[in-house]
């Protein structure tokens, strides 16, 4: 019994000292592992807004091709706005 008590009181002592050292130290976590992310967040924003226009144009083709009529980004940003809306007042815990 002594013997797992002691393991236990080591184990819970070197996670306590980990949490220490790791409060105290100075530089970010991405420092320590020398982590650098791979984009920018410029570039980023760029994908997003050549993803979302790829979007928009794969559905217009397919818009015409049944015969309904195009829809531009303005009409797209608004539906998405009114369904956060409706999405927000259905689910008052996501505030």
């Amino acid at each position: 019994m002594e013997f797992i008590l002691i393991t236990l009181g080591m184990l819970a002592l070197l996670i306590g000292v980990l949490l220490v050292v790791g409060h105290y130290y100075p530089a970010s976590s991405a420092d320590l592992v020398d982590w650098k992310p791979t984009r920018s967040p410029q570039v980023e924003a760029e994908n997003e807004v050549a993803d979302v226009q790829q979007m928009l144009d794969a559905q217009n083709q397919m818009r015409r091709r049944r015969g309904v009529p195009e829809r531009n980004e303005q009409e797209l940003r608004d539906e998405v706005a009114a369904e956060e809306i409706e999405r927000l007042r259905n689910d008052p815990s996501a505030f």
